[in-house]
């Protein structure tokens, strides 16, 4: 989702050492469940523009706080090393300090708890569980005494909080209410941005063996990352056939049907490519999850 940077062209500690570490790539896993929750408020309810927002920003702080704890401690388990063949690392090249990321961290969940208080005061104190159970699952997907990420429990993780948390969510501070539409429309969303973490085991089963992350790409081997990757896709090509034959949306909810076709050779790309290759079809599974995205919220919207 990010891009390799030569390490010895950005300035240890510099603003661009913290933007390379934030990953912005990364940033459409958090943007697209707050528009797509945000769409589905629209069609069930309203829109109320200041929890969209706050919502958002929440989002985009736990996603950059997950960056930062998967940067320090994945590199202090071994996980990041020289021989890593994924997009450039903020500590394991020297570019910001173990101490730096921890302060980052403690930073952007300041910002995170900002914003889940407004929407915990407009919204209800059920934001607070929402939002506490967000802050720790971005940290311990790499961290803590049993890091979710090392124990083939990140994909299970990444459908429930960028899928049904985030955009259920979003549709809750918005309406007060999370209809039928919302948990159908978190599947995809959650599905692809599942299907994005695949990519990226797959590429680094090697390497996570060594450092012992039992990923399911290294519990199950490549042919099963491939299988899983193909299944999560076709999870997200079918919900907007269900949301217009089962929830009577207009045909107009069809609209990310458009994308197939990427899909299709992104799933080539991944059962047919070993190593560094593999950085490209990460980073087009993460565009289509914002085109994907962005189609479905036109579609929810069009009458």
């Amino acid at each position: 989702m990010d891009r390799t940077v030569d390490a010895k062209s950005v300035t240890p500690g510099s603003a661009r050492a913290w933007l390379l570490a934030a990953r912005p790539a990364t940033l459409t896993a958090a943007f697209v469940p707050v528009l797509v929750g945000t769409a589905v408020a629209h069609a069930t309810g309203g829109v109320r523009v200041g929890a969209a927002l706050a919502a958002l920003f929440g989002a985009f702080m736990l996603q950059i706080t997950s960056n930062f704890a998967n940067d320090v401690f994945d590199h202090e388990k071994g996980a990041d090393t020289s021989e890593r063949i994924g997009p450039t690392r903020a500590v394991q090249s020297g570019l910001l300090t173990p101490a730096q990321m921890r302060a980052g961290m403690a930073v952007t969940i300041a910002l995170a708890l900002l914003a889940g208080a407004y929407l915990a005061w407009i919204a209800g104190w059920v934001v607070v569980a929402i939002g506490v159970a967000s802050i720790l699952s971005a940290v311990a997907y790499t961290g803590g005494p049993y890091p979710l990420g090392y124990h083939g429990l990140g994909e299970l993780f990444v459908m429930i909080f960028f899928g049904f948390v985030a955009v259920s969510g979003t549709v809750f501070v918005q309406t007060g209410a999370v209809p039928a539409l919302a948990w159908l429309a978190a599947l995809p969303v959650g599905a692809i941005a599942t299907a994005v973490l695949v990519v990226n085991n797959v590429r680094d089963r090697e390497t996570d063996v060594k450092a012992g992350k039992r990923t399911l790409a290294v519990r199950f081997g490549r042919r099963a990352g491939v299988i899983e990757y193909a299944a999560l896709l076709a999870i997200a090509y079918a919900a907007p056939v269900a949301a217009v034959l089962w929830l009577g949306r207009a045909p107009w909810a069809l609209l990310p049907l458009a994308t197939l076709p990427i899909a299709l050779r992104l799933a080539r790309t991944l059962a047919t490519t070993e190593g560094r290759p593999l950085n490209d079809c990460l980073a087009g599974t993460a565009k289509l999850l914002l085109l994907w995205g962005a189609l479905f919220a036109i579609g929810l919207g069009a009458r």
